[in-house]
């Protein structure tokens, strides 16, 4: 992929070309007004990125950047960085005034969502990157707000649904960076006399997971419905996000 792209000085200009592109729809988007968007944050995955045409292509795109658009972007984060791009960033350094080295994010594989979560709601991070944006979510307009949380290592977490009334469906997304942990959800209904339903027995969600965790879950009494992250066989700490919509029941027409 990267010969086909970097392959020789005119796939260089054309990639040159696309990033400006890029740049310029950021621009566009810019309102530049009290109280609206005014910079930009820019996101480079490096994941398995050749050295060599690493080299290339960032020497001329910082430059031209540096150049053509000062001071738009906010903050520059890499993220999957590979170990020889620490030796690049420090051969390129002393070319960079201090302003634009404030701007660099550096996120190494593995640390990705924790990073990301820092500059970008998790309802915008793609899911690949352990976010809740899915391709076309933005097609019906702004998505459901998320809620983060971290989890120690060490910890379980229990998220808690309350007030949940008899006939209610209730809608659940929930991801964790690096997942690797067991996750669990019951419903617990309010009456002494009743039984806790497991909706999702006790699973291991592996690291490499790329899709959030979805449910919907229709009560038949009032309750409240408990999601179990569970991260006790693990030192790691790591981040989360999810996000939950109850649909109350409709009334019957008389």
């Amino acid at each position: 992929m990267y010969g086909k792209v970097f392959g020789d000085d005119e796939k260089l200009k054309r990639f040159l070309r696309w990033r400006v592109q890029i740049m310029e729809r950021g621009v566009k988007l810019l309102q530049l007004k009290p109280g609206g968007v005014n910079s930009i944050i820019q996101v480079t995955d490096l994941k398995d990125m050749p050295k060599r045409e690493l080299r290339v292509a960032s020497n001329q795109i910082l430059s031209l950047f540096q150049d053509n658009y000062p001071e738009m972007v906010a903050r520059k984060v890499f993220i999957n960085v590979p170990w020889y791009f620490s030796v690049l960033y420090s051969l390129i350094s002393p070319f960079l005034t201090e302003r634009t080295k404030s701007k660099f994010v550096i996120a190494k594989e593995g640390n990705v969502a924790e990073t990301l979560y820092k500059f970008i709601r998790p309802e915008f991070v793609p899911v690949q990157y352990g976010g809740l944006s899915r391709a076309g979510d933005l097609d019906n307009g702004p998505p459901k707000p998320a809620s983060e949380f971290a989890i120690k290592g060490g910890e379980k977490v229990n998220l808690e649904i309350d007030g949940i009334e008899s006939g209610a469906t209730i809608t659940w997304d929930i991801v964790v960076g690096g997942w690797d942990l067991d996750y669990s959800a019951e419903y617990v209904p309010n009456s002494e006399g009743s039984y806790t339903i497991v909706v999702e027995k006790t699973r291991r969600i592996p690291s490499d997971l790329e899709e959030p965790v979805h449910n919907v879950f229709a009560s038949k009494e009032a309750g409240k419905m408990v999601l179990s992250i569970d991260n006790t066989s693990s030192r790691k700490r790591k981040v989360a996000a999810y996000r939950y919509s109850v649909r109350k029941p409709t009334s019957a027409l008389s």
